[in-house]
């Protein structure tokens, strides 16, 4: 496991004592600048109370700066800085850590790009406020879509959650998808440093976790929109380790 650099503010510190924590969201950033305002604005008119953790991996396009001045106005709004690229899979369990030391109950993992609409977020917390432990905002489950996408796209990512289903045994429709919210006792139950995945394996690895440590996972039907604006940071590396890393993930240990 990288070792991480965190970055500490006494502002930080201030805001954490003045707002009462409870829906964290989490949003790892790398070169993001076009979309941070944008995200923190559709956030904050829902009106929820939520916090937002942005986890930027040394952005040259000046992400962290944008989300500093952010800061200012925004009493919710929270910053770790990492000296670099160090992997998707690093930034969320850096956010978890973070999230779990300050006693949020429910912990969010959100792109930064609007492939996942703010809009959805209570859908997912009132999935967990009725019942469930983890609700996986899910493409592939009735009611579920993606738009903007090719058609080679789509039948590679929901054939690879077939796969992953096949070889896991485990019922979950949308393996890879990336927009949860987690009731804090799953991510305190999970063996966080045993992940040693960065990309979309990290994501089926805390899917599969979680279910063989018998919590419940409920998918909710959302619309997926292929980013608009930056680049996707998806590689033929993420892919061949989510391929051949759930092979590995059978011979994990849970409990």
């Amino acid at each position: 496991m990288a070792v991480f650099f965190c970055h500490f503010s006494s502002l930080n510190s201030f805001k954490l004592d003045m707002a009462s924590p409870r829906t964290l969201i989490i949003i790892p950033t790398y070169n993001e600048l076009e979309n941070i305002s944008k995200m923190v604005s559709a956030v904050m008119d829902l009106q929820q109370g939520y916090h937002i953790l942005f986890i930027d991996d040394n952005s040259p396009d000046g992400t962290a700066a944008q989300i500093e001045a952010l800061m200012e106005k925004h009493p919710a709004v929270f910053l770790e800085k990492r000296p670099g690229k160090l992997g998707l899979g690093t930034a969320y369990i850096h956010g978890f850590e973070w999230a779990l030391s300050r006693d949020y109950t429910y912990i969010i993992e959100m792109d930064c790009d609007f492939s996942h609409n703010p809009a959805d977020l209570p859908r997912l917390i009132n999935a967990c406020e009725n019942g469930a432990d983890c609700a996986i905002g899910s493409r592939y489950v009735r009611g579920g879509k993606v738009r903007n996408w090719p058609a080679k796209r789509i039948l590679m990512s929901y054939f690879a959650s077939v796969y992953v289903r096949l070889i896991l045994w485990i019922n979950i429709k949308d393996t890879t998808a990336g927009f949860k919210c987690y009731h804090h006792k799953v991510l305190e139950t999970i063996p966080l440093k045993t992940i040693p995945f960065k990309g979309y394996a990290f994501q089926i690895c805390m899917k599969y976790a979680t279910v063989k440590l018998g919590f419940k996972v409920k998918e909710i039907p959302i619309t997926f929109v292929d980013r608009v604006v930056g680049e996707s940071k998806m590689s033929t590396g993420i892919f061949k380790e989510a391929f051949f890393g759930v092979w590995q993930m059978r011979k994990m240990k849970w409990k």
